[in-house]
């Protein structure tokens, strides 16, 4: 993850998100029993200021009418961060109309595979992509129009002229660099692409370097913009109410990779980079 931890010192707790109990609490706002979400990073207790100004590392409370059925760990999957993501990337960025055709790579993953859910939800056609043939089968179970391995096809450009035969209006990228320069290609004109991420370089130590898409995105008159999900926080309630619903109604399903035991935490992370995970990936400690 060096796009992320190359900024940070040496030596500091691994950054991720966790959910826990509160077992002692000075704040009334945050009494012992409540169940919170927060980028504490790697570790089995912490301390946390809850007077904190840091807009990116909100110590955020379950829904009061979390329902008791649903595992806690989905507040760190769909109705969390990652389901958050989904969300509001594609429904306001994207902004997919009933009709068109929404295309998402890391499908089987915990974002991409609620992409997929909430364009079907939209009236679109969702296209997908995942590196294991059992993945393709499992968004083909969520209801995928189409999908494929992009580990075995002969060509990913052939593999998304069959998959997507009227071309692509929203894009939603997880992977980036010559994925992405070759999906721009079956862009509709008046294209959107939502870039959540860039998982194929995330690890490069140098720049990756590829064919320069600015003249297709011009031509395509496509909007293109990045984000990080944080920019929406106050808009989060109501969208893991929004996501809760879904899943109750068996409209959004969800995959959860679990690991046991906080000493397997760095196999859990490293397992994500080759594919091992279907869904989220969360560590049960």
């Amino acid at each position: 993850m060096r796009a992320y931890t190359r900024q940070l010192p040496t030596g500091i707790t691994m950054i991720g998100e966790g959910c826990g109990r509160v077992i002692e609490s000075k704040s009334s706002d945050f009494p012992v029993g409540t169940v919170i979400m927060g980028r504490y990073g790697w570790c089995t207790h912490t301390v946390l200021d809850t007077k904190s100004k840091d807009p990116m590392n909100v110590i955020r409370k379950a829904p009061a009418d979390y329902p008791k059925d649903l595992p806690q760990s989905l507040l760190l999957g769909a109705v969390g961060m990652p389901g958050m993501t989904a969300l509001l990337g594609l429904t306001k960025l994207c902004e997919p109309k009933e009709g068109e055709t929404v295309f998402v790579n890391g499908a089987a993953g915990a974002v991409g595979s609620i992409v997929g859910q909430i364009a079907k939800i939209k009236g679109c056609r969702a296209v997908g992509s995942a590196g294991s043939d059992a993945k393709v089968a499992w968004l083909k179970e969520l209801g995928f129009d189409a999908a494929f391995n992009y580990k075995t096809v002969s060509s990913l450009d052939a593999a998304l002229k069959e998959a997507a035969p009227n071309g692509i209006d929203c894009y939603f990228d997880n992977v980036g660099a010559d994925f992405s320069s070759t999906v721009l290609n079956h862009m509709n004109l008046f294209g959107r692409m939502a870039i959540c991420g860039s998982i194929s370089t995330y690890n490069d130590k140098e720049p990756a370097k590829g064919p320069y898409p600015f003249v297709t995105i011009l031509f395509k008159q496509m909007t293109v913009t990045g984000f990080i999900v944080t920019r929406w926080m106050n808009e989060w309630p109501k969208g893991m109410t929004q996501m809760v619903q879904w899943i109750k109604a068996g409209k959004i399903k969800y995959r959860e990779h679990v690991t046991e035991g906080f000493e397997n935490m760095p196999k859990a992370f490293i397992g994500m980079f080759v594919g091992e995970n279907t869904g989220k990936a969360v560590v049960k400690l």
